[in-house]
């Protein structure tokens, strides 16, 4: 039996998510909505996307799915589609639209286009997630059929991302249009009818225009409060003690339970470092509960582990040991590792550096961590701006819920640092396993490889936050941290 996906039961539904169009009303109609970032990096091209940027390119070009207010995967080019029992095949029915040259959308386009975007990502940690892709073919004019090599309820969340938007015809068309304004942008509605939907009666007072500005986060806290802007987007735990926290502001701080990765990468893996008892040591000495206490957060899970409980495939007994001593304990065991080092090597300091964003925040987690690892007496200072350092702190949001996005991040291939080549080789042969219970058995062990290995210094979940206005609609918490554009351009009722 084919399982097959609820379609919108009215227009409007659609509109609110996927099919917003032109600008209607006046100015005073805009809803105004910051976002942490550069004008370069928010209005980049190319596949390599920093957050902000993945929130602009879902609202102005459409993948064949795309997220809603909530993280959802909802119709974008693709109006429907099916999954098969075995879950290997996704099978897309388009929508009759046009791309922004005036060309139909069809499934040879589509699928051209798709594949193009995968083999172009290839050699990146999103490359690597999409290496569970098999084939993507034109099974008819507007079907198209995405073979997997394994199950992955997953998948949807996925093929969601920006990156994966089709930009074939010059602009590329997605929900909204934008136009830009020296360091801003106005994102009009596209005409409904040319994504290949009916045009709703009264259509254009259904919605309005959206005016994204890039800001820092300073002056993005500033302009909410001012009442300049109705929503600001893109904050961490960086920039988090500037998130307004007096009476006034209870209930416009909006705070994602985001899962991700938050913690330390090794990107300098020799001498202490090299062996996984050394960067062991490190994760030893710090006092997670402690690390984020001066934020004055509830809800934070610290975390010691890179996949997090709820996704793992890991028994107790392949947890770390540590895990299970005082903190006093694991000092204690790390400071007699770093004599034996020093012992050993004829070393008597041994310091690190590390880089990190800038931002109260940070300063907050650099202290921290400074005063961790001189208890067990390794001197710690930030690396200079723009310079490398031993360690480097890492925060990403997980793009799907599954422990491969994990193992994916931290690959050898995905990047610089300390890695192991054969729980990346357990992955890619997961990948080519003939059945789900040996796909199972294969990234258990990965996990475990990965986990032994000690090869990230995992702190905890990411934090996200957000400013938005109680009036506000089209604007949700969710788990992905992820909040799309074309939602707020909606109408309240």
């Amino acid at each position: 039996m084919i399982r097959r996906t609820q379609r919108y039961k009215a227009i409007a539904a659609a509109l609110a998510v996927l099919a917003l169009a032109a600008c209607s009303g006046g100015a005073d109609e805009e809803i105004a909505v910051g976002i942490v970032g550069t004008p370069a990096s928010v209005f980049a091209g190319g596949i390599r996307l920093s957050p902000a940027a993945q929130t602009y390119r879902a609202a102005v070009a459409d993948g064949l799915v795309g997220l809603d207010e909530n993280a959802s995967a909802v119709p974008a080019l693709a109006e429907s589609w099916i999954v098969t029992d075995d879950g290997r095949s996704y099978i897309f029915r388009l929508r009759n639209g046009q791309f922004g040259d005036g060309e139909p959308v069809t499934a040879r386009a589509v699928a051209g286009a798709l594949e193009r975007r995968i083999m172009a990502l290839s050699g990146t940690s999103l490359g690597r997630d999409l290496a569970i892709v098999d084939e993507v073919r034109a099974m008819a004019g507007r079907v198209v059929e995405i073979r997997l090599k394994a199950p992955m309820p997953q998948f949807l969340a996925l093929l969601a991302q920006p990156e994966l938007a089709i930009s074939d015809g010059d602009p590329p068309r997605g929900a909204m249009t934008a136009e830009r304004s020296g360091a801003e942008a106005m994102l009009a509605a596209t005409d409904p009818q040319l994504l290949g939907m009916p045009l709703p009666r009264r259509w254009e007072d259904m919605v309005r225009p959206v005016r994204l500005v890039p800001v820092d986060a300073a002056r993005g806290v500033e302009m909410f409060s001012d009442g300049a802007l109705d929503v600001l987007l893109g904050g961490t735990i960086s920039t988090y003690p500037l998130a307004p926290s007096g009476t006034l502001s209870r209930g416009t701080v909006r705070l994602d339970a985001a899962q991700g990765l938050f913690g330390i990468r090794v990107l300098r893996p020799t001498g202490f470092l090299a062996l996984p008892q050394g960067r062991e040591a490190l994760s030893m000495a710090i006092d997670r509960d402690g690390l984020i206490e001066g934020f004055n957060l509830s809800g934070w899970t610290p975390r010691a582990v890179p996949v997090p409980a709820d996704l793992s495939r890991l028994d107790a007994s392949q947890q770390p040991g540590w895990t299970t001593l005082t903190l006093d304990q694991r000092r204690e065991v790390a400071r007699r590792r770093l004599a034996q080092w020093r012992s050993a090597n004829g070393e008597s300091t041994i310091a690190f550096t590390i880089a990190m964003p800038r931002g109260p925040g940070a300063e907050q987690i650099f202290n921290a961590l400074a005063g961790d690892f001189a208890a067990i007496g390794v001197p710690l200072r930030r690396a200079a701006e723009g310079q490398t350092g031993d360690l480097v702190l890492v925060d990403r949001v997980a793009r799907y819920p599954a422990a491969r996005w994990y193992l994916n991040q931290l690959a050898c291939g995905a990047g610089q640092g300390a890695c192991s080549g054969y729980a990346d080789s357990l992955v890619e042969e997961a990948l080519a396993a003939e059945t789900d219970a040996e796909y199972e058995r294969l990234l258990r062990e990965a996990e475990a490889e990965l986990t032994a290995a000690e090869v990230f210094i995992n702190l905890g979940q990411p934090l996200r936050w957000s400013l938005a206005r109680a009036a506000v609609t089209g604007f949700a918490p969710n788990a992905a941290g992820f909040h799309p554009l074309p939602p707020l351009g909606v109408v309240p009722n």
